[in-house]
């Protein structure tokens, strides 16, 4: 009896072990987003201040639109970098933070120590991050003038990134 539950349990545990193992070897953030090309998800959020804030306003010009956290170390390593190009491209480019399953206190605490590059917009239920398809902070959009999104980036925004896909759109 012991023998043939072995062998039973052993027919379905070893094929789901393979199919997990395999699954191991991709990046669910590697994964290109369908969402490339189409029409940016639209929203309308409150950022810290309880100011409002559309992705609509923002027609006509480029936008950087960030999930970002406090907890997440990239997150904290790419902040300078959109600092200085939030006020390197002021006026031609937009950059919009959302802050993704992080608490607002600990957001306004963290701008304030080390400055802000645009509004960190509060999603409730990360109804937003689901719209875009984010797997974890930071991801990055890249939405075009015509309100398209023209990149994303999974990970890290680096200033080479940065000037290559603006620099293009401008």
């Amino acid at each position: 009896m012991n023998r043939v539950a072995l062998v039973l349990g052993a027919i379905f545990v070893i094929p789901l072990l393979i199919f997990l193992a395999l699954s191991f070897r991709n990046d669910p953030r590697a994964i290109d987003s369908p969402l490339i090309g189409k029409s940016a998800p639209t929203f309308t959020l409150a950022d810290l201040n309880g100011d409002i804030h559309s992705l609509a306003a923002a027609r006509g010009r480029p936008v950087v639109l960030n999930f970002w956290a406090t907890w997440c170390q990239p997150c904290v390593v790419e902040h300078p970098v959109l600092v200085a190009y939030a006020r390197r491209y002021a006026g031609r480019v937009e950059f919009v933070g959302v802050i993704y399953q992080d608490k607002p206190e600990l957001i306004r605490e963290f701008l304030i120590q080390r400055g802000t590059w645009g509004p960190a917009l509060i999603d409730p239920g990360s109804e937003v991050a689901i719209a875009y398809g984010v797997y974890g902070a930071p991801e990055t959009f890249i939405v075009d003038a015509d309100g398209t999104i023209v990149e994303r980036i999974a990970g890290l925004v680096t200033p080479e990134a940065l000037d290559r896909i603006l620099g293009a759109l401008l």
